[in-house]
């Protein structure tokens, strides 16, 4: 009997041991998201959860999803190709957060990474970061070398690039909140650019000086112009004849006489 009784209490601290171990708990600022079945019901298995979850049936797994701000960034650099076939690198940085709404498809979208603490880790090593690299490099053929390195160039290139990400991040359930490209190009090709941009400048010096110049011998012949009109010698007839011609036939009211008083009676 008391055998029976010792062998009972065995089993139920057993049972009672195995319970509490197969239990989890979602941690602070985390969502759970429980995967039952082994998902064969697709998207159906997966529901959110918080507190401590049993995972005990046999295919059942628990995600813990960080709801918090994640940053990250390539372990290497990236290897990009202008239009114009100029190779440069990029060093990508870039943060984000998981939408609390989506939990559900970002653990259903890729549940084949695991439910480990990396698993945020391997969603961006495998999934995202492939992804801005694809974006990258069909972007960059967009762009000549020249316009990259341009005032602003690279800025444009950024910000297209941002865009992109932005719309993957969101289709799979994550809000992009930076993105860095950081773009490097080789010293000879920048130091080509930085040539090119110096004969640009000079060009640019010389074509405001020509029309600096242009404009001064414009105003010197109105200058020589003026002058010889002056120096033509402007006679006392002629200004008497260019007012015979200006004249509307009224004399003044105080004029009286049997001649015009700006016309000399030539004897």
């Amino acid at each position: 009997m008391i055998r029976n009784i010792s062998i009972a209490l065995l089993v139920v601290a057993a049972a009672l041991i195995l319970t509490i171990s197969s239990c989890e708990r979602v941690a602070p600022n985390y969502v759970g998201v429980l995967m039952e079945n082994y998902g064969k019901a697709g998207k159906a298995d997966f529901s959110t959860t918080k507190g401590r979850v049993n995972t005990l049936y046999p295919g059942t797994e628990l995600f813990q999803v960080p709801l918090f701000e994640q940053r990250a960034k390539f372990d290497d650099p990236l290897s990009l190709k202008a239009a114009d076939n100029t190779a440069f690198q990029s060093n990508p940085t870039y943060s984000y957060a998981v939408i609390e709404s989506r939990a559900v498809d970002v653990v259903f979208q890729n549940k084949q990474l695991g439910s480990g603490e990396d698993f945020m880790r391997a969603l961006e090593d495998n999934i995202l970061e492939a992804k801005i690299y694809d974006i990258m490099k069909e972007e960059s053929r967009k762009f000549t070398t020249d316009s990259l390195m341009a005032n602003g160039g690279s800025l444009r290139f950024e910000e297209r690039v941002q865009n992109l990400v932005e719309k993957e991040f969101n289709n799979r359930g994550l809000n992009l909140t930076t993105f860095s490209s950081q773009l490097e190009f080789s010293d000879k090709v920048t130091k080509k650019i930085d040539n090119r941009n110096e004969v640009n400048t000079n060009v640019s010096v010389l074509d405001q000086q020509i029309i600096e110049q242009r404009k001064r011998n414009q105003l010197a012949e109105l200058k020589a112009l003026e002058n010889k009109i002056i120096s033509s010698g402007i006679t006392p007839e002629l200004l008497q004849q260019q007012a015979i011609e200006k004249w509307d036939g009224k004399l003044p009211s105080t004029w009286s006489g049997s001649s015009l008083p700006f016309v000399k009676t030539v004897k």
